[in-house]
């Protein structure tokens, strides 16, 4: 009977370790009080995101529903923060309310593990903007002076390597020789501190310790959770591509992709195209970005007007007066506004004309973003419009 269940168990933690990404998109927020989610960010070595929010506001539902739920942020603010939320106004979060009183809904914050506020932002936010904003506060965080100075005085503790580690990682400094080191010293890795360490230090995916977390894949898993061994693959093989990037390294472009392909095979395709685009954009290199974009719109978006519109965006900010991407870029945008509807997404394909000098055009589109479902109730993109046909003038 112990074999059949042990069997099982294993079985069932391979499983969940090869399942996809989206069966846990979005921003996974922590559930427990105030005080628990400090002791869970000190033990992790992690700063905390606070979204303070009221269960009327407008903008905060928005948020919820469009932001928090982005594939991207949450892959950000899974990896890096311990998540939380409260609704200001209710007797449960009192504790929280009383010692960080806002005036105003959403207010965002990022705080230390002690409760210090790392920065502040009162209002809602985009999903970029929302990156940059946690971005930013891990460029202020540093490591941890005791922890390095104790490391670099020789103590080789298993606790606090791992403490180091999380510090640099945090702190986005290179990890990756601290992590060798202390497993070069290991015959074996059977033990919950070396899973831990191997999981955290696994931040590039040519690397050692990566194939040492792929090979300890199951026992890693079992211990740590399925979802936070998916997130890091996906993280070093990002990592990797960033690198390929830096260098123009095609090499390691295709080591990335290939990773993706053989531990999070349902993530491979859209992760390949994102790396190609990525790639291509930052070697100017129109003719290829042009043909990673198609296939990623054939493969991936497809005619889903929010996430088409999402790419033209991207393409006019890379190859902003390329013939070809602009063409292209016309035939997905006319798609997006007729199909989606939204005053943004015609504004959109009123600029890709414009770029393209025709003028009766780029005004025929601008027009119908002003007539579009909540144009007239929508200020900022009045304005726009306002302006953008004064440049035709």
């Amino acid at each position: 009977m112990f074999m059949t269940y042990a069997r099982l168990f294993a079985v069932m933690a391979l499983f969940l370790a090869s399942a996809g990404p989206f069966c846990a998109q979005g921003i996974r927020f922590f559930e427990g009080k105030w005080p628990e989610a400090q002791a869970k960010a000190k033990a992790e070595e992690r700063l905390i995101f606070a979204d303070a929010f009221a269960s009327w506001c407008g903008p905060c539902k928005r948020m919820a529903a469009t932001v928090f739920t982005d594939p991207k942020v949450g892959e950000f603010f899974n990896e890096h923060f311990v998540n939380v939320k409260y609704d200001m106004e209710k007797p449960e979060n009192a504790e929280f309310a009383r010692k960080y009183p806002v005036g105003a809904y959403p207010t965002l914050m990022i705080l230390d593990a002690d409760g210090k506020v790392v920065q502040k932002h009162v209002g809602a936010m985009t999903a970029e903007g929302l990156i940059a904003f946690g971005q930013k506060a891990l460029g202020l965080a540093s490591v941890s002076k005791d922890v390095e100075k104790e490391y670099e005085a020789g103590n080789r503790d298993p606790d606090l390597v791992l403490r180091y580690i999380r510090s640099l990682n945090r702190a986005n400094k290179p990890s990756l020789k601290v992590t060798n080191d202390y497993l070069n010293a290991r015959k074996d890795y059977n033990d919950t501190i070396s899973r831990q360490i191997i999981l955290e230090g696994a931040v590039e995916a040519d690397s050692r310790v990566f194939d040492l977390l792929v090979a300890n894949r199951a026992a890693i898993s079992a211990q740590e959770g399925a979802q936070k061994v998916n997130d890091r693959i996906l993280l070093a093989c990002k990592n990797t591509v960033k690198k390929a990037i830096e260098f123009r390294d095609a090499r390691l472009l295709e080591e990335a992709k290939t990773k993706v392909k053989t531990n999070l095979p349902t993530q491979a395709e859209e992760f390949a195209f994102d790396a190609d685009m990525r790639y291509h954009a930052a070697a100017k290199d129109a003719k290829n970005y042009l043909k990673a974009a198609q296939g990623y719109q054939k493969k991936i978006v497809r005619n889903d007007a929010a996430r088409l519109h999402e790419l033209v965006t991207k393409m006019l900010a890379v190859f902003p007066k390329d013939a070809d991407v602009l063409n292209q870029a016309e035939k997905w945008a006319k798609t997006a506004a007729e199909t989606g509807g939204l005053g943004e997404y015609y504004l959109t394909l009123a600029d890709i004309y414009r770029r393209k000098g025709d003028k009766a055009n780029a005004r025929t589109a601008a027009e119908k973003a002003l007539k579009a479902p909540g144009a007239q109730d929508n200020l900022s993109l009045k304005n726009r419009v306002e302006v953008f046909l004064q440049t035709l003038e």
